[in-house]
């Protein structure tokens, strides 16, 4: 059995801020579930699913440590408007755009919430 991620959660301060950013960028649709402040997060459509993801409140609040936890890279299918939709959302770009040959062209950004994810088109649809 293939080890893929099947799930991912992100950890935010602002549940509406954070939902706001991720709907306006990658258009992710978001569903409450479970516990108050919780959300399942839709990245896909019926053709093409994606990966099913979670939102919900910080357990603990951030105070000056590194990355802790997974690092997810979003494929996107234009560099160049992902990048103007983060900022216009209220993200920051955290490494400019750059490209690795074979692979595809990215960048990595930070969330409204201060998370780190990248995004990244690449040459060909990555492996699932």
């Amino acid at each position: 059995m293939a080890c893929n991620i099947s799930f991912f959660a992100i950890h935010v301060d602002d549940l509406a801020r954070g939902r706001k950013f991720y709907e306006t960028v990658f258009g992710w649709r978001f569903e409450p579930w479970g516990p108050p402040g919780f959300y399942l997060i839709h990245t896909g459509d019926a053709e093409d699913p994606g990966v099913l993801g979670a939102m919900h409140t910080r357990r603990e609040p951030v105070e000056g440590k590194g990355t802790i936890g997974y690092e997810c890279t979003i494929s996107v299918d234009n560099i160049d408007q992902t990048i103007r939709a983060i900022e216009s959302a209220g993200g920051r770009i955290g490494m400019a755009k750059f490209t690795i040959p074979t692979v595809g062209t990215g960048c990595y950004f930070y969330d409204t919430e201060g998370n780190w994810a990248g995004a990244m088109q690449y040459e060909s649809k990555p492996r699932q």
